[in-house]
């Protein structure tokens, strides 16, 4: 509001709780409703109106009881309204009405609340109202001697009195403000959202550590809008409600929400505790950068796709890598009649699919409706079948948006290799250097049980294009294929050739009956080096490759990479037999051979030539801050002592300089 308003309703609640600053922090029920009506022209007071809820407790079922509550509480703001709109058109000199309480608490943290928790409509009257200390403050900022008699009434509001004592307390302090030498004008009144606004967030902007909070315990799956409902009463700002998601991009119950202010955060901070549903939620400060790292987004894309206002949005999951905008669009309306269609906001330009940086798809969408009826008959499609695959729908936010698309865009094509073993070493970087010549491909998705002349038969005419013996097939952590080759080419002209007219095309395998497409990408030979030394995670661990190569190829013999005799130094007598040197032929780039290097032992490596040796390697620093050796011992039993039984174990190979030998 921006003019003065015709009356002012002095309203005090009171729950059957706590009261003064603890005021519904106990989220207690409101069980009185006491107002006075102010004529801010004529400065004339009304009659002091009470209004109670005593609910007959004798033999009420919890049913019951429930329901009782529901309409006490309903029947008491409507009762309110009827009451306050007859005395106002009785009085007949006005009609704009707004009111005013003793602080924030009455109204964003006991009405708006229990209508929320009850699912009841209020009446407009209750989204606005003046806070009668904020006038007090901006009228005398500092007291002087003339504002003393009000300064001393309105400091006479105490909690503990009366609600009958206390109303008409304030009233008189408001006819002090308004009348001279004050004349006080009560115009800009405190806002109450009446819904809220879904919007993006971009990383860019700055969100201020003291309007953010962590709620925690949620329902899984609550929605951006059961979140709001919880906070009911209190701002929160455009799109500033983010759901968090776990590791397997699942909803873990926590969300951060960030409210337009400090006080509606603090206020927020009170309702640590309180139910949703049948479930309490924890409520703790944040900081804005925990909130960008949820909502923040920088893609222009997903911008576009949330830029349409009063959507809601739904999450497609488990789609075929090959599903197009005409098969969702079909899914959720078919053309055959029989079943319920809910048509997707703006057709095409309402889906959006999630891809890897690669552009290969995820297998998730987000789709736009244009109202909840459409929403929901959407996700009474949860779990049909869109091709061959059943499809998992959920109502979702345009924070889980842009986690999603954060989370699959930030996902490397090829992950980097695992950190280093010791952490006081200087870092090294492992990941290949850009713009390296693409000469080699990848082939994922294979059968599991193809072989090489499976490969070669797939690869048809580009088989006289592959370098000698340039077949590399990775095995997993258990020695079985992976799905995973990689295969070195005579050019990266006829790489890009193959990987164009093979990509998806179907493998078949001659040991089984089943048969798969295989993804196929150019790659470089450090990208390639990369993997093929534990650069690359899967489920089980690292996935090292074979090469399949038969083992009677022959080339001529280079240094060995770690000496025999350094290698039975740290393990004998059994690093004589896994540490035996294999001779590598010269010219692979993605195997150093000149680095200082120690061992991984997380992965199984088969060594026939032209691929890693048995046990994989890692370069490390140049130079070590002492001399030895690095070792590191996969397979310790939980029970083990920690340092002592380590250093026990290794008694008898510690190292001991010259000088202090003793003959």
């Amino acid at each position: 509001m921006t003019a003065q308003v015709d009356y002012l309703v002095v309203l005090f609640t009171a729950t059957s709780g706590a009261s003064g600053d603890l005021l519904a922090t106990d989220e207690k029920e409101l069980v009185q409703l006491v107002w006075q009506l102010v004529d801010v022209k004529n400065k004339k007071l009304g009659k002091v109106n009470e209004l109670l809820i005593r609910p007959d407790i004798s033999d009420l079922t919890q049913e019951k009881e429930e329901e009782d509550d529901m309409n006490g509480f309903f029947f008491l703001s409507l009762q309110f309204h009827l009451q306050l709109t007859n005395e106002v058109n009785s009085a007949g000199a006005g009609t704009s009405v707004c009111l005013c309480t003793d602080g924030q608490l009455h109204i964003r943290q006991v009405i708006h609340p229990e209508a929320a928790s009850k699912n009841v409509l209020v009446p407009d009257c209750f989204y606005s109202f003046f806070d009668l200390r904020k006038e007090f403050k901006m009228q005398f900022p500092a007291p002087d001697l003339k504002a003393l008699n009000v300064h001393i009434m309105a400091e006479s509001i105490l909690p503990a009195e009366a609600a009958v004592q206390q109303v008409q307390i304030m009233a008189s302090v408001i006819l002090a403000l308004l009348s001279e030498p004050f004349c006080h004008t009560f115009s800009n009144s405190e806002r109450v959202s009446e819904k809220f606004e879904s919007g993006t967030c971009s990383k860019m902007e700055k969100v201020c550590d003291n309007t953010v909070i962590r709620a925690r315990g949620l329902p899984w799956q609550s929605s951006d809008q059961d979140i709001a409902r919880f906070f009911r009463g209190l701002n929160i700002a455009k799109g500033g409600a983010a759901l968090c998601l776990n590791a397997q991009g699942r909803r873990n119950g926590e969300a951060l929400v960030r409210f337009v202010s400090e006080e509606h955060r603090d206020l927020a901070l009170q309702r640590h505790k309180h139910h949703m549903g049948n479930r309490y939620i924890e409520v703790y400060k944040a900081t804005g950068e925990d909130f960008l790292k949820i909502a923040g987004g920088t893609s222009n894309e997903v911008a576009m796709f949330l830029s349409r206002e009063d959507q809601i949005i739904v999450r497609m999951r488990g789609l075929p890598f090959t599903a197009t905008h005409e098969q969702v669009l079909a899914f959720f309306s078919p053309e055959d009649g029989l079943k319920e269609t809910c048509p997707v906001s703006g057709g095409r330009d309402g889906i959006l699919f999630v891809h890897y940086p690669d552009r290969r798809p995820t297998g998730d969408a987000f789709v736009l409706f244009a109202c909840e009826e459409h929403a929901q008959c959407a996700l009474r499609k949860h779990k049909e079948i869109l091709g061959r695959r059943y499809i998992e729908l959920f109502k979702s936010t345009a924070a889980e948006v842009q986690q999603v698309l954060n989370r699959y865009s930030s996902a490397p094509l090829i992950s980097v290799a695992p950190a280093p073993l010791v952490s006081v070493l200087p870092s090294v970087s492992l990941l290949p250097p850009p713009g390296g010549l693409r000469d080699c491909l990848r082939l994922r998705g294979l059968p599991y049980t193809a072989s090489i002349e499976d490969i070669l038969t797939f690869l048809g005419e580009f088989t006289h294009d592959i370098r000698p013996h340039g077949v590399h097939m990775v095995l997993n952590q258990q020695g079985r294929p992976s799905g995973d080759c990689f295969i070195q080419m005579t050019s990266a002209e006829r790489a890009l050739q193959a990987s164009q007219r093979l990509h998806k095309h179907v493998m078949s395998s001659q040991r089984g009956a089943n048969s798969r497409y295989v993804e196929v990408f150019p790659c470089s030979a450090e990208e390639m080096g990369l993997v093929l030394m534990g650069g690359s995670r899967s489920g089980t661990g690292l996935s090292p490759p074979p090469c399949l190569s038969p083992p009677s190829y022959s080339f001529t013999p280079a240094p060995a990479v770690f000496p025999s005799e350094a290698a039975a130094a740290l393990y004998p007598p059994i690093g004589q037999v896994l540490l035996t040197p294999r001779h590598l032929p010269p010219g692979h780039a993605y195997y150093p051979s000149a680095a200082q290097l120690y061992m991984n032992y997380t992965a199984y490596y088969p060594s026939p030539p032209g691929s890693p040796t048995t046990v994989g390697f890692f370069p490390s620093p140049s130079s070590l801050s002492s001399p030895g050796g690095l070792v590191r011992m996969p397979g310790l039993t939980y029970s083990s002592n920690g340092v002592k039984d380590l250093i026990s174990a290794m008694q008898g190979y510690q190292y001991v300089p010259k000088e202090w030998v003793c003959i």
